[in-house]
């Protein structure tokens, strides 16, 4: 399992990013260095994730995968929201995740943001 952090590269609001909007997930990635489906389903305790952001205090979630839409994070914020809180994608494209790379982040309003890797421990 390795943590991932991306810092805001660019999106609405930002066109020039901002490195204080971060997100850490935690992934296992297969050989070629994406996040492994395998990995996620055979795996009973949850990936977790964290979503900073000035000003605020960060936001725990878990890492969810779906066949049909791909890799999302799960934040809780209310505890109302349980499993059914809305979920925030993430598609890695179609390189490894390593520091320099990006990472499209699809906020559940449909709002898309470029993500830079900023480092892969």
């Amino acid at each position: 399992m390795v943590t991932v952090l991306l810092a805001l590269a660019a999106g609405p609001g930002f066109p020039e990013g901002n490195p204080e909007h971060r997100y850490e997930i935690s992934l296992v990635l297969d050989p070629g260095g994406r996040p492994d489906t395998a990995a996620w389903l055979a795996d009973p305790v949850p990936w977790r994730a964290r979503r900073v952001t000035p000003g605020a205090a960060p936001v725990e979630g878990d890492v969810q995968f779906d066949p049909d839409h791909g890799w999302s994070i799960r934040f809780f914020g209310a505890a109302a929201e349980g499993p059914d809180a809305p979920e925030t994608q993430f598609d890695c494209g179609t390189e490894p995740v390593r520091p320099g790379e990006y990472v499209t982040v699809t906020e559940p309003s449909g709002a898309m943001f470029s993500y830079r890797v900023v480092a892969v421990t």
